[in-house]
């Protein structure tokens, strides 16, 4: 595993980051930028999956972590949920849905894995180091 000093380097929040994007995109190339609450309610969903991984990792303990990347993945399915609508409304095509779905489902499965490895890691957070 590749050594993690920052939050950036985390995959999840660098997949997050990308997801955000993506969403911005779609709505600049759309009629959802029209549709204002439908598109703060994504772009707020969006940004808290990222969000939420920072500020959990720098709470420098395990448990905080596990708290708010949990809540990381709850944004996921928040995003993916309110995709539907933005399909439904016509504001995108099945092909940007299912690739930006997909996306969704694999931040979410990689946050799972990634709360399962602190849940079994000896180390508890710098904050817990014992300074001599």
């Amino acid at each position: 595993m590749a050594t993690i000093k920052e939050f950036e380097d985390l995959e999840i929040w660098k997949l997050s980051r990308i997801l955000c994007n993506d969403i911005f995109k779609l709505a600049s190339n759309s009629e959802l930028s029209s549709d204002y609450k439908l598109f703060n309610q994504l772009n707020g969903s969006t940004g808290s999956i990222m969000d939420n991984i920072a500020e959990g990792y720098e709470r420098n303990g395990n448990k905080e972590f596990i708290q708010y990347l949990s809540i990381a993945k709850a944004s996921c399915g928040e995003t993916r949920s309110q995709l539907y609508r933005v399909l439904d409304r016509n504001y995108c095509s099945e092909v940007e849905f299912e690739h930006i779905k997909n996306q969704t489902l694999v931040i979410s499965k990689k946050i799972a894995a990634f709360i399962t490895y602190l849940k079994r890691s000896d180390f508890k957070g710098s904050k817990f180091n014992q300074e001599l």
